[in-house]
């Protein structure tokens, strides 16, 4: 399963490797929101919670689905600015139809799908949609939902409002930790991409990123099978300290592509049972099961999501979920109308840091 950016005609000088206050404050946001995902974070993230206001976290909370999952397409620009508050500015420069609708595809489950026949503002049917689709993933999700709909400009505000206040809570002294981290890994790319050319500087980014031999084309491991240009503008390319091991791609139409990519790799997981690694690696073995754990990596799925995303049978994919339960790659199931599965990050994270990052990418 790849991501194809297409770069033919497009002067490798026309890449750009730079660093990016408000990804950077995505990549912590998520981080506070999924700590399990970050456990060399965990003790930031709830140090970073105990110190927040209440008015804040409720706020954070209120929002998460524009980073918790996935994140918002704006959230990762193309254009990296020097300070947040730039940067924020040029989100309130994107009109309401393409920041509601990337800002409804994370809250709804991240499939852009429904949204392509029509746009939520103006087209009744897809309002509805985007609505029932916001309340099968939760309350807060439907609620969140209502107000951009109904109030896209005071949603934005809001949002912008959150951010600014992260900067003073916590983002701005994170931010100066991890600057001289950030420059020495741009350093090092850009130093490859003039003097080897771009195979060289993605082979330095990430494993999972290689040219095409054709040098037409960036083939990124991703979950899904996609393809968008750079032909229109330039391709970027963001580091991230506190984003890995996640290496995330903004691709959808209208938006320029954008991979941030994880900085120092960590070191290699403490070892468990041998009996254990070869029952959890007999599951993963299935490329279907492989999938399905990449899924749920992205948040808690029923059985029925699962099927409808793959195009697999219900019984098919009861089978497959009870092979990694078995496996012990699933946490507990919570009870309740709609019994949704949970990744196991610690038992995946026990496996090695190269299959958490294949699994997280």
């Amino acid at each position: 399963m790849t991501l194809r950016i297409d770069i033919g005609g497009l002067l490798s000088e026309r890449l750009r490797f730079a660093a990016s206050p408000l990804a950077e404050l995505t990549a912590m946001l998520h981080v506070l929101a999924e700590p399990g995902h970050h456990p060399r974070h965990a003790d930031w993230a709830g140090e970073v919670w105990a110190g927040l206001g209440d008015d804040l976290a409720e706020r954070l909370r209120e929002s998460e689905f524009l980073w918790r999952s996935s994140q918002a397409d704006f959230l990762i620009p193309a254009r990296p600015r020097p300070t947040l508050a730039e940067e924020l500015d040029d989100v309130d420069r994107i009109d309401d139809e393409a920041y509601v609708t990337a800002a409804l595809v994370t809250t709804c489950g991240g499939d852009r799908g429904p949204f392509t026949a029509g746009s939520p503002l103006t087209d009744a049917a897809a309002r509805e949609r985007a609505l029932d689709l916001a309340q099968a993933r939760g309350a807060r999700q439907e609620a969140f939902a209502e107000r951009l709909l109904a109030d896209p400009a005071a949603v934005r505000t809001r949002v912008r409002r959150t951010l600014e206040q992260c900067a003073d809570a916590f983002f701005d002294a994170a931010w100066a930790d991890v600057a001289v981290e950030l420059a020495t890994d741009l350093r090092l790319k850009n130093d490859l991409l003039k003097r080897q050319g771009v195979a060289a500087a993605l082979t330095a980014v990430s494993s999972a990123i290689t040219l095409a031999p054709d040098g037409d084309c960036i083939v990124v491991d991703k979950l899904q099978d996609k393809a968008t240009a750079a032909r229109a503008g330039a391709g970027t390319f963001i580091p991230s300290v506190f984003g890995r091991p996640h290496l995330l791609a903004v691709h959808a139409p209208g938006w320029h592509p954008v991979i941030q990519y994880p900085v120092a790799e960590p070191g290699p997981a403490e070892p468990v049972s041998l009996e254990t690694v070869t029952l959890r690696l007999e599951a993963l073995a299935h490329p279907v099961r492989l999938r399905l754990l990449r899924t749920l990596a992205r948040g808690p799925h029923t059985t029925g999501e699962l099927a409808h995303v793959w195009q697999l049978s219900l019984p098919e994919v009861s089978r497959h979920l009870s092979v990694l339960r078995r496996a012990g790659l699933l946490a507990p199931r919570q009870p309740g109308r709609y019994v949704r599965h949970t990744l196991s990050l610690p038992d995946v994270t026990s496996l090695g840091t190269d299959l958490l990052a294949a699994v997280l990418r």
